[in-house]
């Protein structure tokens, strides 16, 4: 290998290792908090699911999730309970409630 091709590589992971550290803050600007509709709520794996609702708790009830861990996990399973009861997969996360069981929400 010459020096070229080894300046390359390095520089190639030198660039590398910060988008790795980046995903998780990536997925957090992209995710939609509490317009999240409740079947991609529930299509999603646990690790997108708390980022979901950490950021949906930060932004729309002004609950900051690191003071109060316990109200992401309490919060989730509120959420996924309500959003499988929705008759309109669509309700977003932050209106998910059980009005929304009986008549189907907008």
């Amino acid at each position: 290998m010459s020096r070229y091709e080894i300046r390359v590589a390095v520089a190639a992971v030198a660039l590398f290792i910060p988008l790795i550290g980046g995903c998780d803050q990536a997925k957090e600007a992209v995710n939609k908090g509490g317009s999240t509709p409740c079947s991609e709520f529930t299509a999603q794996d646990q690790s997108k699911q708390r980022i979901t609702v950490r950021k949906y708790l930060e932004q729309d009830t002004k609950v900051t999730p690191t003071a109060d861990p316990g109200a992401v996990d309490a919060s989730i399973a509120a959420i996924t309970l309500m959003c499988q009861a929705q008759r309109n997969p669509d309700t977003p996360i932050r209106d998910a409630d059980l009005t929304g069981i009986l008549v189907p929400k907008k």
